[in-house]
């Protein structure tokens, strides 16, 4: 037997996507560019951990919004904020298997564009038009409108303003755009996500941390 995607090496490696065996080569140059790879797929979680552990730093350019500082002490004080956003991400991912990180960026930096104008006294809102990034857009608002709601029951936490939310959605931008690879299906993002914020049916052993971009 042959590899179904090349037709020339032997298949060793069995695909989830294609529920059978294609070839290490192909599962290399494949993986998140013409196969939709599940995040629980062991390569793909391999593959992830090796792309993290020899990524190169981020050129300024490459930053988004590079003029906005964030300190690190502000992502500490907005964890909650933070690790709330990160669930409603993934509550979203397992309801709509086809999320992709570009997806993700593309709604948090719509929203993060909203809270800028908002910050500024103008409101502007312009949802993405590519129907899992709109869905996430919605989501990840309803969390922020559901936290502010609740303010008032928890003491001790600064009130959350405008300009906060657009400074954790800045924040939470620079890291998707730091852990997703070029891949045009990629779900690094989301994998590095799942593992440092696993909801309740998964078990993930590793332990969450924060890394600032």
């Amino acid at each position: 037997m042959s590899c179904p995607i090349c037709e020339k090496r032997p298949p060793r490696r069995f695909c989830l996507t294609k529920g059978e065996k294609i070839c290490a080569v192909c599962c290399g140059q494949e993986r998140e560019v013409s196969i939709d790879c599940p995040l629980d797929c062991s390569y793909l979680i391999a593959a992830h951990r090796y792309e993290a552990e020899n990524r190169k730093s981020m050129s300024a350019d490459d930053v988004p919004y590079r003029d906005v500082y964030v300190p690190h002490d502000f992502v500490y004080e907005y964890w909650p904020v933070i690790s709330g956003i990160a669930t409603a991400i993934l509550n979203l991912q397992r309801e709509r298997r086809d999320l992709r990180d570009s997806d993700s960026m593309s709604a948090i930096e719509a929203l993060a564009e909203t809270y800028r104008t908002l910050s500024s006294g103008i409101y502007f809102e312009r949802p993405p038009e590519i129907p899992d990034a709109r869905a996430l857009y919605g989501a990840i608002n309803q969390f922020l409108q559901e936290f502010r709601q609740s303010d008032s029951s928890r003491a001790g936490f600064p009130t959350l303003k405008d300009p906060d939310v657009f400074h954790i959605l800045v924040f939470l931008l620079r890291l998707a755009r730091q852990e997703a690879n070029s891949r045009p299906r990629s779900r690094a993002f989301l994998g590095f996500l799942r593992q440092r914020f696993p909801l309740p049916a998964q078990a993930e052993k590793d332990a969450p941390r924060i890394i600032v971009p």
